[in-house]
């Protein structure tokens, strides 16, 4: 099978957010279905809490559950995790071989030092519905959100990634770049005593400003890589049954939206085929 030896097919796999999850798996070599039930057990039961507090305890045991003390010397190909650092306003992206460093290769370490559940956790803290995550690294604590407020289409970092520090010919670049697709917004909710849900407005926003990340990171691929052949897979579903937002966590709804998901794979699959095959 294709899917069981994705991280030998790849010579890198960056991931943001929720992205970020999927990539670290696939980088220390767990194969599709694996990571696809791992979604259905437990994703689910994070998304489902009510308050930050709880969403984020939920994430952090998520984290240690899924990835342990792993660090990221562990990993069997080029991977990125993209932060963002909460104080400067810049990304910080956790690599795992001094092949992928830009500059300062002297004091290159793995990962920073940390492990990847502590990546992880940060590139998928969504603030202000998940608490900031502060990791301990080989160059001090920093305090990182979610990775999507930089990248969240993180596909031009793996391309700059390719093309200078790894010095891969232009030409030779093949890029498969995986969406969660557009979708409409789900009708306002109640709380039980009557109360408009509060954070209808701010999850709209939030969701609107990762999309114009996407959207915006994408079009300067569009502009500055056009002679590099790239899959993008980001299908759009606008039926209203397709309604969704960030904290989607019924399970049925979640099944309907991995089974379109598979329609956008076999639009490209002959071509993704060529590309891995």
């Amino acid at each position: 099978m294709v899917e069981s030896t994705l991280d030998k097919r790849f010579d890198l796999i960056f991931g943001t957010s929720t992205g970020a999850i999927i990539a670290a798996l696939l980088a220390l070599g767990k194969i599709v279905d694996e990571i696809h039930a791992l979604y259905k057990s437990h994703v689910v039961s994070v998304m489902a809490e009510k308050s930050r507090a709880a969403k984020t305890a939920a994430l952090a045991k998520l984290a240690v559950e899924v990835f342990g003390d792993k660090k990221f010397d562990a990993v069997t190909t080029g991977v990125g995790i993209v932060t963002t650092k909460w104080l400067n306003e810049r990304p910080m992206i956790f690599k795992g071989t001094i092949k992928q460093a830009h500059g300062r290769t002297g004091t290159f370490v793995p990962g920073f030092g940390c492990t990847i559940a502590d990546a992880v956790q940060a590139s998928c803290s969504a603030y202000p519905f998940f608490e900031k995550k502060t990791v301990t690294t080989s160059l001090g604590d920093f305090e990182l959100i979610d990775g999507g407020f930089c990248a969240n289409n993180p596909a031009l970092y793996a391309l700059a990634d390719a093309t200078i520090p790894l010095s891969i010919p232009r030409k030779n670049i093949r890029v498969v770049s995986v969406g969660v697709g557009e979708y409409p917004e789900p009708k306002a909710k109640f709380f039980s005593k009557g109360k408009w849900l509060k954070y209808v407005p701010s999850v709209t926003l939030l969701q609107k400003t990762l999309e114009i990340n996407t959207q915006s990171m994408d079009q300067l691929r569009v502009i500055l890589f056009k002679d590099v052949e790239t899959v993008r897979i980001n299908d759009a579903y606008t039926t209203p049954e397709m309604a969704t937002d960030l904290f989607e966590h019924d399970l049925k709804k979640l099944n309907i939206l991995w089974l379109r998901g598979r329609e956008s794979f076999a639009k490209h699959e002959t071509t993704l085929r060529d590309y891995l095959l």
